[in-house]
C-alpha cells in the first residue's frame, strides 16, 4: 500500500482532532452520518482516516455531523 502523502496525513489529522475535540467516537460518527442519510460503518470510517484518502465532501459531512461550523488551519 502506498504511503500517505503529507496532505493526506494533514487532513486526516485535522478530522481526527475535531472528532477528539467533540468527544465523538467513530461509532458515534457513523450513527450521526446515518441520521443524515449517509451510510458509513465505523470500520469504513476507520479505514478512510487511516489511509487519509477521502473526499472533501466526506470531510464536510463529518464536520457537519459533529457540529463543527468553523475550522482553523
Amino acid at each position: 500500500m502506498a504511503e500517505k502523502t503529507e496532505y493526506e496525513a494533514r487532513v486526516a489529522g485535522i478530522l481526527k482532532a475535531e472528532l477528539k475535540r467533540a468527544g465523538v467516537t467513530y461509532g458515534q460518527l457513523s450513527e450521526k452520518l446515518n441520521e443524515m442519510g449517509i451510510n458509513e460503518k465505523p470500520a469504513n470510517i476507520t479505514n478512510k482516516l487511516a489511509r487519509g484518502k477521502f473526499s472533501a465532501a466526506f470531510m464536510m459531512q463529518c464536520l457537519d455531523a459533529i457540529g463543527v461550523r468553523e475550522l482553523r488551519l
